[in-house]
């Protein structure tokens, strides 16, 4: 089986090849920061197709290789390994867009669409659950209201995540001078230097960037 994948990170010779064993390590990596994120990452469709793409190639493989081979076992196990992370991983996306619907509508907006937290499937999906749950409210609530009450604006309304809340990171890349809380410190004094391998733990909205651009993981 071929152990190269394509993925949409190219330099300027060509495509990047990297090992499926690669691809799958990314996908737990942003796997794991979506579980601990409080916020919705961003769109990663890179890495979920690569990793489709790859088992449909182990399913064919298994389909062709003889039953009493131990490696047919083995690739299975494998194959239900990958499918339970990447399962999972949209599956936890699902929940912080049924969650956030209407801020993350209105976030994608405000960005545009070069910082894109959410695939067009994604967006969709949003866009039908907002959709939705205005109908439902107009037709059992307001509309038995008030002709001023009436206006309904779940986008300014809508659940906003918690980016104070608290995460346990682990440095991927050495960084200096990162602000340990830009509210209480006026003048910005209060900054540390992260090293490689060291842990802390720290509001995540102060290291947001640093979790999208790998500098840090979360743990």
């Amino acid at each position: 089986m071929d152990d190269t994948l394509d993925i949409s990170g190219v330099s300027e010779e060509g495509e990047e090849q990297i090992t499926s064993e690669q691809v799958f390590q990314q996908l737990e990596e942003i796997w794991v920061n979506e579980r601990l994120s409080p916020n919705l990452m961003l769109c990663r469709t890179d890495i979920t197709e690569c990793i489709l793409e790859q088992m449909q190639e182990m399913e064919e493989n298994i389909a062709r290789a003889k039953k009493t081979d131990l490696k047919v076992s083995l690739h299975q196990l494998e194959l239900d390994r990958i499918r339970y992370v990447l399962s999972s991983y949209l599956r936890c996306r699902l929940e912080k867009i049924e969650k956030h619907a209407a801020y993350l509508i209105k976030k994608e907006s405000s960005d545009g669409p070069s910082v894109s937290r959410l695939s067009p499937e994604e967006f969709m999906f949003a866009k039908e659950l907002t959709s939705g749950v205005t109908s439902h409210l107009t037709a059992s609530a307001l509309k038995h209201m008030p002709k001023n009450l009436q206006t309904l604006n779940l986008e300014d309304s809508g659940k906003v995540p918690n980016l104070d809340h608290y995460v346990f990171l682990r440095v991927n890349k050495a960084e200096e001078g990162i602000i340990v809380d830009c509210e209480t410190d006026v003048q910005n004094e209060d900054k540390i230097d992260l090293e490689v391998d060291a842990q802390h733990i720290m509001r995540y909205k102060l290291i947001e960037n640093l979790v999208e651009n790998q500098t840090v993981s979360l743990i």
